[in-house]
This record gives C-alpha cells, structure tokens and sequence, in this order.
C-alpha cells in the first residue's frame, strides 16, 4: 500500500496538517497560517498517523509552516480550560490522574519523536516563529534550516510549565547544559543569526532562499545509499547518548558488516 493511500486525509485535516508525497520527499505542512501555525492535540495525532503510515520508500521528510511562521506553538484556547472543538485542554491532562495524564502527554511525544528516528532523514525549514511545541517540533528533526526572519522561543516556562514533546534532550545536545537551561529558563527569543552560532540551527538563508536550501539538503542527503543513511544516523545517535569509546567502535564495526553484507548481495543481484 503506497503512503498516500494509507493516510486518513480527515485526520490530517483536523490537526492542521498537509502531507505532500514526491518519490523520496514527504514535506508535511502544518496548515493554519491564520493562528501562525499552532498546534492542538490533533495535531499530534495527524503527526504521529503520518510517522506510522510513510512508506519506506520515503527517505526524507522536511516540516514546514503555512505562510510566516513555523509554528507558535500551542494554540493558547486550551489554557483556558474550555474545549475547542473537542481538543483535549490542560485541565483534561490533570483530570485523567497521574497514569492517565502521563498516558496522554505520552500519546502527544509520539507526534514528535518518529522524527528522530535514523529511519530517514527529517528536515525542519523555519521561518518566522518557532515557539514552543514549534521550537520543540523543530528540535525533533535532523537539521534545521533557518530564514533570516527566524526566532526560536522556549516558553513553557514562562506559562508556568515545562517542555514536554522531547525538546529538552535534543536542546542540550545541541547547544549544551547551560545555554539550554539559559534558554528554557529565561524564555528569551533567539534569533537565527545566533541560532546559527552557538549550533542551533544548520544554516541561515535570506526568506526567499529558503525553499531552494532546502530543496539542495534534501538533494545531498539523499546521494547516500539508504543502508548507510540509516547506519550513519543510528551511530551518531549512540554516540550523542552517551556510548563510550569501546561501545560506539563496537557498534561502527557491527553496522559496517550489516552494510558490506547489503553491497555484497546487490552486487550478486
């Protein structure tokens, strides 16, 4: 079943999410520029639907906002504790009960967390305000693409709460304990200029260079033989987890027989 069929289109639809299918490429798109992009718990779902029905042969997946913005991050009715067409808001969390709730934020981390698998490649191509579920999104994704006009924003802190969709990991992994806590803490905007120095983000391209960046990233990630994007991606992982130096050489030597087994048997083919 191709991934295209397999998608429910009413699903996306309800969380604000666009899927577009070309050959290797799926570029999701988060679908409501009136409200800048935020999210609801049915966009989560959307996302997380998506991760589960892409076929294998898509190799890359780039994220992007509609219009000016990547995302703001969560759709700020649900702090009122009413429901918005049927979302589930902050109040609801706490009313399931701790196993409940933790069931229920655990549902909303999937949305974000197949982005990190070494699977394929994820690219997140940011303009405007990632806020948030936004920057946390954005964080999910291998590389980040940013426009001039990008800025990145931890709030939760700011609402009294914390991130909570796996932004924290990839955050420190990125920019260390100190300037993430710096980040997280003060709630502070960053702009790409600095999202570019201290690592946060890839590269920075003028608003209108944004697309073609992307399209040439997408374009080189793909050169690589599936097999070895994905070996690649998963030892780079262990090695950001933490592997000790005898643990990650064991892991290159065993991924590099995986892949001397697959050439040997496509030359055969």
């Amino acid at each position: 079943m191709s991934a295209s069929s397999a998608v429910d289109a009413d699903l996306l639809g309800r969380g604000g999410v666009r899927l577009v299918l070309d050959g290797p490429r799926a570029t999701i798109v988060l679908e409501r520029p009136d409200v800048l992009n935020a999210q609801t718990p049915s966009t989560w779902e959307a996302l997380r639907h998506i991760g589960e029905k892409l076929g294998p042969d898509v190799r890359v997946v780039v994220v992007r906002g509609s219009g000016r913005a990547f995302s703001a991050g969560l759709d700020r009715r649900l702090f009122t504790g009413d429901h918005v067409d049927g979302e589930p808001g902050l109040a609801d969390i706490l009313q399931r009960g701790p196993e409940g709730g933790a069931a229920l934020i655990a549902s909303f981390q999937e949305g974000f967390r197949w982005l990190r698998s070494p699977e394929r490649v994820t690219v997140a191509a940011v303009r405007g305000h990632a806020i948030g579920a936004g920057f946390q999104l954005a964080l999910a994704c291998d590389f980040r693409v940013a426009a001039e006009d990008a800025r990145f924003r931890m709030a939760e802190t700011s609402l009294g709460l914390v991130p909570d969709l796996g932004g924290t990991l990839p955050l420190v992994r990125l920019v260390g304990y100190s300037r993430a806590a710096e980040i997280c803490l003060s709630g502070r905007s960053v702009g790409a200029t600095e999202a570019l120095a201290m690592g946060l983000v890839n590269a920075v391209v003028p608003v209108d260079g944004l697309d073609s960046a992307v399209d040439d990233l997408v374009a080189a990630v793909t050169l690589p033989l599936p097999g070895a994007t994905r070996e690649t991606l998963a030892l780079l992982a262990a090695a950001a987890d933490g592997a000790s130096e005898e643990e990650q050489l064991r892991a290159e030597r065993e991924a590099q027989l995986r892949r001397l087994a697959d050439l040997a048997a496509l030359a055969r083919s």
